[in-house]
């Protein structure tokens, strides 16, 4: 069944978005990331302009994010007092964002700078999780115990001023870290229109040591404040949500992500991230096959996009 996408001006077959939307709600719910990095190249991939990919996924993955991080909240398995400090940073760096995108929009080069952004940040944070959960699993199949750090060993990054005390994380640390920590994944959010959850995980796993226990549910509630209000922003200065497209987004996604919920919580943490870091590379690869293979056709007609 075909529909009619008035923004993105094209026709897509409407189950085929269906279930595009419920397999990401699945990927959020499951991994506790928004699924961005896998809806917005699939869009990409279908022909659908970036700018509006970017945009609209946004709309999808607050709304996937919202049935996660209410499950999570009802189970305790959140940190409100963690997720608010990442929040904070987090409309800051979605703010930056929304401009940075627009700049580059206006100038011509968005479809470039995320395709690049894309393949550098899927292939080098997917391979760094690959490493990670092989020497795990490896430690755990050898029986050798692997400690995340010495006993009262601390960063030099915990140090700094501002230190304050997360009882649900079982953390005493700096609040600057993690303010930036919500910055810069806000920013990266806002202009690839992705949640930042497939970093935001392994950041607050290796760098911070959160417990596997309330991360998942942590990311839900961060990922689901900054994509909503970059929406918004997205709307009010760029007008590239496709409303249409959107909801049939959410409408798949809402289903989805409540079986991910299930499902993750039946994973062991090595698997977790064996899963997690194959799936990053393999969209990686693809994006990366896209910039490299010579195109069927070298040259194409296409009406140019107004500028204001």
């Amino acid at each position: 069944m075909q529909i009619y996408l008035p923004i993105a001006e094209l026709p897509v077959n409407m189950f085929l978005l269906l279930a595009l939307g419920a397999a990401v709600g699945f990927v959020s719910g499951m991994f506790g990331v928004g699924g961005g990095f896998l809806l917005t190249p699939f869009l990409m991939f279908m022909g659908i302009p970036a700018g509006v990919a970017v945009a609209t996924a946004s709309a999808q993955i607050a709304a996937s994010s919202v049935t996660g991080a209410l499950t999570y909240w009802r189970r305790r398995a959140l940190d409100p007092k963690l997720g608010g400090i990442l929040i904070g940073g987090g409309l800051v760096g979605t703010f930056l964002g929304i401009q940075f995108f627009n700049l580059m929009r206006r100038l011509g080069h968005l479809d470039l700078i995320i395709s690049l952004s894309y393949v550098t940040l899927l292939v080098g944070v997917g391979t760094l999780m690959l490493i990670e959960s092989l020497r795990a699993m490896r430690a755990r199949f050898t029986g050798k115990r692997v400690s995340a750090r010495k006993a009262h060993a601390h960063k030099w990054y915990e140090a700094l001023p501002g230190k304050l005390r997360f009882q649900q994380s079982r953390l005493y640390i700096s609040i600057i870290p993690l303010i930036f920590t919500g910055i810069l994944f806000g920013f990266i959010g806002a202009v690839l229109g992705i949640g930042g959850g497939f970093m935001l995980v392994p950041a607050l796993i290796y760098v911070f040591r959160v417990p596997a226990a309330v991360v998942v549910g942590t990311s839900q509630f961060q990922i689901l404040s900054t994509m909503l209000i970059a929406t918004v922003m997205h709307a009010i200065s760029s007008g590239a949500v496709d409303i249409v497209l959107a909801l049939i987004l959410i409408v798949g996604g809402v289903f989805g992500a409540q079986m991910g919920v299930r499902a993750g919580q039946r994973l062991q943490g090595e698997h977790f991230r064996l899963l997690l870091a194959v799936l990053i590379l393999g969209v990686g690869a693809r994006f990366a096959a896209d910039l490299i293979v010579k195109p069927d056709e070298r040259f194409s007609i296409a009406a140019a996009e107004q500028r204001p």
